[in-house]
């Protein structure tokens, strides 16, 4: 069977579609994981219980249960809760932020516990309180750290927004599949999502390597 690149030509602007819901999910998700990763980070090195066991409760529950999961918790049981229906974009956007925040408040809590004790009690000395120490020194330099890691766990989670095909959000793979399901080009159509998955997360890998090597030189990491 010879390769018919003309089905991809035919279908690009819908799959390209499809491509824009997967960044805009990927960005909401980016954004509102690592947010809640930085809250979740302090609370994995608090001293104070109230905070630090339910926060630890949080992390450990949902990094041992897998996304599609929480996914489906999300879209079917969510809005019970509520007594509101919400569509799949909403839930997906949900879905990935409370799990995510997981993997990011890990992330954010090395990095805060990188830096030095002399330098957060210096910090202290001049009277600022727990959340500007947070704001201004431990969650700056955490983040300068541990920004190779960030944009890895965010390659990961751009991966990881094909799940939402369960719940039928018309993403990049979920319309994809609509092709085939079409047109009977299975070879030429994942061959194309492949590829630009590929490129994409290469290109974030290579990202990631560049201030890795960058931070290494300035003796910062």
């Amino acid at each position: 069977m010879a390769f018919d690149y003309q089905v991809i030509v035919e279908y690009l602007p819908f799959l390209l579609g499809g491509l824009l819901v997967t960044f805009k999910l990927a960005g909401l998700a980016l954004a509102g994981g690592i947010f809640l990763g930085m809250l979740v980070g302090l609370g994995r090195i608090s001293t104070i219980n109230w905070i630090y066991y339910p926060v630890s409760a949080y992390v450990n529950f949902l990094r041992n249960i897998p996304l599609i999961i929480i996914i489906f918790w999300v879209y079917f049981i969510l809005p019970i809760i509520v007594g509101k229906n919400l569509n799949p974009f909403v839930s997906s956007v949900i879905a990935f932020i409370i799990f995510e925040a997981t993997y990011f408040g890990e992330i954010f809590r090395a990095g805060y516990q990188s830096i030095s004790k002399d330098m957060v009690g210096s910090a202290y000395a001049t009277g600022l309180t727990y959340w500007q120490v947070a704001r201004y020194v431990t969650i700056p330099i955490a983040f300068r750290r541990m920004l190779p890691s960030l944009i890895t766990q965010s390659i990961i989670t751009f991966q990881d927004t094909s799940l939402a095909f369960v719940i039928g959000l018309h993403e990049f793979v979920t319309r994809a599949n609509i092709v085939n399901n079409l047109e009977y080009r299975s070879i030429e159509i994942y061959s194309f999502v492949a590829v630009v998955f590929l490129v994409l997360c290469y290109i974030g890998s290579r990202i990631s390597l560049h201030f890795e090597t960058k931070y290494r030189r300035a003796n910062v990491l």
